[in-house]
């Protein structure tokens, strides 16, 4: 069973074990989500995190960033690696480059809901080959939309990416599915956290509210006992570690 992490370092460790046993598994088209506000500025940090578990598989990945701007960065900042690093491109043409019958895996680091038509074209030239997505943000409404056109695309592309990690942390709270898990529900106690819940699909809105509350009202303490660092004080500080 899957534990709530103590750090990003913990997460990230954790992230890549469940890509590992997915792909294992058969599964090639994965999604990792590490759901905080400041993530985004650390995707290309993450990332470098992230890829030493292509080398434990024996494979050499791609990887690709949304833009042109995030990859040349990329390349500056890592220097000399065994790998390609490049972006998604725009054109039919250009996309087509990008996915070569000698690439082994790709990994995608913090696609847009913008960059959404281009990652389904990619995705679908990979074929089989392992097709990781990295704090990807594809579900923006204000972007895809709402309507049947954003539906045929949630249910063409999006259904068939298998999140095999989420971590989100909500206020005295937090998301948790390391595959092959069951998505977790978990709450701050004066004991640390503790599970609540153990669901087949992501709890989302009413669902989520519902368990919380259930949880919440359960509990009968009047004066809350004094908090160790925990979780989420441990994963703001290596946050802001990152951040200076």
């Amino acid at each position: 069973m899957a534990t709530l992490p103590n750090t990003l370092e913990d997460a990230i460790a954790q992230a890549a074990l469940a890509t590992k046993t997915a792909l294992n598994d058969g599964r090639t088209r994965l999604q990792v989500d590490l759901v905080f506000p400041e993530i985004a500025l650390q995707s290309q940090s993450i990332a470098q995190q992230f890829i030493p578990i292509f080398d434990e598989l024996g494979i050499v990945p791609k990887v690709l960033f949304a833009d042109t701007g995030a990859a040349a960065l990329a390349r500056r900042d890592w220097g000399a690696v065994g790998f390609k690093i490049d972006d998604v491109g725009t054109s039919r043409s250009l996309m087509e480059e990008k996915i070569q019958p000698e690439d082994e895996a790709f990994l995608l680091v913090a696609p847009s809901s913008v960059e959404v038509a281009q990652v389904e074209k990619l995705s679908n030239l990979a074929g089989d080959r392992p097709f990781i997505l990295l704090n990807p943000q594809l579900e923006d409404v204000s972007v895809v939309g709402i309507g049947y056109a954003a539906r045929q695309l949630r249910e063409r592309f999006l259904a068939t990416i298998e999140s095999c990690y989420y971590l989100r942390p909500l206020d005295g709270a937090a998301i948790l599915r390391s595959y092959p898990s069951l998505w977790q529900v978990w709450l701050e106690t004066d004991d640390g956290y503790q599970i609540i819940a153990e669901e087949s699909q992501r709890p989302v809105g009413d669902a989520l509210d519902l368990i919380l509350a259930k949880a919440t009202n359960n509990d009968t303490r009047e004066t809350p006992a004094p908090q160790k660092p925990g979780f989420l004080t441990n994963l703001q500080r290596f946050l802001n570690a990152l951040t200076r």
